[in-house]
Formats: structure tokens, C-alpha cells, sequence
């Protein structure tokens, strides 16, 4: 069983939670989306990185926890281009010894959307 963990993040439309817990580990899905309204942020990869990364700060904070519980981030972007900006913003969230990443270059579901992450991290 898991639970979902509520972070004060606007919920999804979708049939999905965004951060839940199983025991000590917590897994959490962003995009670019204003906490409180939901609306997506829009902009370059730096732009919609700072919010994600802000975001998932947000909800590992809910969880009891913070970025340096993070061991595991998976990256989505749409352009291969994007990645040298996605990892200028990563480095101000994270530092040595980083999370283990992977990074996919794929089509996201929804029009604006520079960048998905989904985090695993050990409370």
C-alpha cells in the first residue's frame, strides 16, 4: 500500500496523485505548473525547470523531507536542445553527490510542456 501525500500543490486532471509514500521511499511526478492554480508555466527550459524543481522541493517539504533526500530523477524533455539549460537549473537545486538521472528525449502529452521529471527519494 502507498499513501498520497498532500503537498498544497494544485492537483492533476488527471486520474493520477502527484506525490505519494510507500514506507520510507517517495515517489514525485512535476511539470511546470503554478502550485496554486494548477496553470502551466510557460516559457524556456530554465523557466520551466525552476518550477519543477520548486515544485518537487514543495512536495518532498509535505513528505517530511527535502532535495537531499533525493536518490533517482527521471527527465523527460522534448528537445535534446533544452538539456544543457535543464542542467544549468539543476545544479542550483542539487549538488555533488548528485541523484542517479536519466534523461529522454520524447513527446510530452500536453501542448507547452518543456519538461516532466519524476523523483524518487528516501524520507
Amino acid at each position: 500500500m502507498f499513501e498520497k501525500i498532500e503537498t498544497g500543490i494544485a492537483a492533476s486532471k488527471a486520474p493520477l496523485s502527484g506525490t505519494v509514500r510507500a514506507g520510507r521511499i517517495v515517489r514525485s511526478a512535476h511539470i511546470a505548473k503554478n502550485p496554486a492554480t494548477g496553470e502551466l508555466v510557460t516559457g524556456d527550459i530554465e523557466t520551466q525547470a525552476r518550477q519543477i524543481f520548486r515544485n518537487l522541493r514543495q512536495a518532498l517539504e509535505a513528505a517530511g523531507g527535502s532535495l537531499a533526500n533525493v536518490v533517482q530523477i527521471q527527465a523527460y524533455l522534448i528537445d535534446k536542445a533544452d538539456a544543457p539549460g535543464m542542467n544549468r537549473v539543476y545544479r542550483e537545486f542539487f549538488s555533488a553527490p548528485y541523484p542517479v538521472r536519466a534523461t529522454v528525449v520524447t513527446d510530452l502529452l500536453s501542448a507547452g510542456i518543456r519538461l516532466e521529471i519524476m523523483a524518487t527519494a528516501v524520507v
